[in-house]
């Protein structure tokens, strides 16, 4: 036992790292590739942070343990809205102010309705798997072709000025590129192997495992790229960070842990996991809009509510994993 949760500790830290490096290598390799800068922030930092989530899930599904896969996506969609969007409105609220986000609200919302619509048949099949990256392929057209008109947001100049700031040699660029994609397999390969193991240990299911400590792990990238974009006042980006993790994380995420093995789904996932995710994508969609005459903003309280909301979700799967513990025998490592 204390063997696998060595391997998860060390996983997770060389995952952030590497996920880092691989995002780092990506941007300048395709800022010396000619991609205009909204798109490398768009598509290449935009999904690249949920690259963890990419590589846990798909071998997680690859090695026949597609609940973990499952849990990490819809973990770090929860972890995502809830802690991380909750403790940057805390530090500093957050305005929403770009067209772009406004109209990615929606499309969140509604690609969180198409994944409980999935789920109510109690599995996810191959078929829903290519359903899911086929809208994935549709989102990330319109996307581009959003950011590509939306000359006057604030995005691109942002992308820009940090690329410039911190240039970057094309060898040592795809170095980077090379070396945080090999990383990124091997700690999620030590990531995924220590889960199992305690999730098998504790006599508790590998979702379990997946919606707590490998989402938090995970989701430590959106965290770093949320409380950097504070000190800098930058709040679009903050919530397309988080808006664009979501949208990745349940389509494309999803997608590939379903084409590679499909899975039973348990019901709980349905009714409690996907639930909680969907409410608080709705939370965040009534924020960001400024219903009931609000503000188009997260602000103090709100995120307080959402931090609320996390602790409560999260202590209620802590006490499955201490009970689970208890019937085991083992002490409650979790």
């Amino acid at each position: 036992m204390l063997l696998a949760l060595l391997a998860i500790a060390a996983g997770l830290i060389l995952l952030v790292w590497s996920a880092d490096r691989f995002v780092e290598g990506a941007a300048a390799t395709a800022s010396h590739l000619g991609m205009s800068p909204l798109l490398i922030g768009m598509v290449v930092i935009g999904f690249g942070t949920s690259a963890p989530e990419l590589a846990v899930s798909a071998i997680a599904a690859s090695d026949g343990n597609p609940g973990l896969a499952l849990g990490n996506a819809y973990g770090s969609n929860i972890t995502n809205i809830a802690l991380i969007v909750g403790l940057v409105a805390l530090v500093s609220p957050i305005s929403v102010h770009s067209q772009i986000l406004r109209k990615e609200l929606p499309v969140l919302l509604g690609i969180s309705l198409l994944a409980g619509w999935q789920l109510i048949d109690g599995s996810l099949s191959r078929l829903d798997g290519w359903v899911l990256l086929a809208v994935f392929a549709v989102v990330m057209t319109w996307s581009i072709v959003q950011g590509m008109r939306g000359t006057g947001d604030p995005l691109g100049g942002e992308i820009e000025s940090e690329l410039a700031a911190h240039p970057m040699p094309l060898k040592r660029a795809i170095m980077w590129l090379v070396v945080g994609l090999v990383l990124l397999l091997i700690s999620s390969r030590m990531l995924v192997w220590g889960a199992v193991y305690v999730a098998q240990g504790l006599g508790v299911s590998d979702l379990i495992i997946g919606l707590t400590i490998v989402a938090i792990g995970t989701s430590l990238p959106e965290l770093a790229a949320g409380l950097a974009a504070v000190r800098k006042n930058e709040h679009d980006l903050i919530l397309g960070n988080i808006l664009g993790s979501g949208i990745f994380n349940t389509l494309a995420v999803v997608g590939i842990a379903a084409t590679i093995e499909p899975m039973a789904v348990e019901s709980s996932v349905l009714y409690r996991d996907w639930m909680v995710m969907m409410a608080l994508t709705v939370a965040l969609f009534v924020m960001g809009f400024g219903l009931f005459g609000g503000k188009r903003m997260v602000n103090r309280p709100e995120g307080a509510i959402l931090l609320v909301a996390y602790v409560a979700y999260t202590g209620y799967l802590a006490s499955t994993v201490i009970s689970a513990a208890r019937e085991t025998g083992l002490p409650p490592v979790l």
